[in-house]
């Protein structure tokens, strides 16, 4: 699944293609997606002119007039293809998560534009597409959703105050997007590594100075993947068909029985299952 710096990055290389562009047309080839997609999306989009394209949390949204938003959530799945209007099958411009070529099925929903089309594919389907129409629907969206790691008043008295009486594991914690939105297993794995901290320990449990380093690293690996261009696993492409280069910087997921490269450590990697999650820490340096 796409996480923060990933749609991070799908939002940047769109923001500079979409942005002030009319849509012309949209075509819904299946609307059985996650959440149906409603009749009135077609009606509503036609003309459209996108006035901003932003993130929040591993949402991408379409700024439209009238207090219009559309939302887009790439599930396990979904990508983005950008692709010229008159050609049926060429190279994408913009690319996440796929091949360089268009793919010829799971292509659910197309955006058309006066010289370009936006394809929605999803194999698995766990993504979604839905628009809201007015302030109140899009601000009741979110409303559920806790700081990200870059926000200023993600600190170590948030934190603290969101974790210290949970009855579950720091790991656990983390992903809930209730918490802390963005983060998924990826970078969860890597923030409690250079925390220093075991994914197993419960919240109530952490010392004043876990919470700080998990508050710390939390900003600096979210900042550091998005630098990279975030981490290309399964063909993960930016919108110049170039990977991302964060999962060189893995230093746990994905590196079971490999060398903790933590300074001095020594130990070895090890994967286990926290809730149906391959978790991977040093058993030495994160006890």
């Amino acid at each position: 699944m796409p996480e923060l710096p990933e749609v991070e990055i799908v939002k940047q290389s769109l923001e500079k293609t979409v942005k002030l562009k009319k849509i012309k047309q949209v075509l819904i080839k299946n609307k059985n997606l996650r959440f149906k997609i409603k009749k009135n999306i077609t009606k509503e989009l036609k003309n459209e002119k996108i006035l901003n394209v932003k993130r929040k949390s591993k949402y991408l949204i379409f700024y439209l007039t009238k207090s219009k938003y559309l939302i887009i959530h790439f599930g396990m799945s979904g990508t983005l293809h950008l692709v010229k209007k008159n050609k049926k099958n060429t190279n994408t411009n913009l690319s996440f998560y796929s091949e360089k070529n268009l793919p010829k099925k799971h292509n659910h929903v197309e955006i058309i534009f006066d010289k370009f089309r936006l394809i929605y594919n999803d194999p698995r389907r766990f993504g979604f597409i839905i628009l809201l129409l007015s302030n109140q629907k899009f601000l009741n969206f979110f409303k559920k959703l806790g700081l990200e790691p870059l926000d200023i008043g993600f600190n170590y008295k948030y934190l603290k105050n969101k974790i210290f009486y949970r009855q579950k594991n720091i790991k656990n914690i983390l992903l809930d997007q209730s918490i802390v939105s963005g983060l998924g297993n990826i970078y969860v794995n890597e923030i409690l590594n250079y925390s220093k901290v075991n994914p197993k320990k419960y919240g109530f449990k952490l010392l004043p100075n876990e919470i700080k380093l998990i508050v710390k690293y939390s900003k600096v690996v979210i900042k550091k993947a998005i630098i990279k261009g975030g981490s290309s696993i399964r063909n993960f492409k930016n919108s110049k068909g170039q990977k991302g280069s964060y999962q060189n910087e893995f230093r746990v997921y994905d590196r079971n029985e490999k060398e903790c490269i933590n300074k001095y450590c020594k130990g070895i990697i090890k994967r286990i299952f926290i809730t149906n999650r391959s978790t991977f820490f040093c058993e030495k340096c994160q006890k």
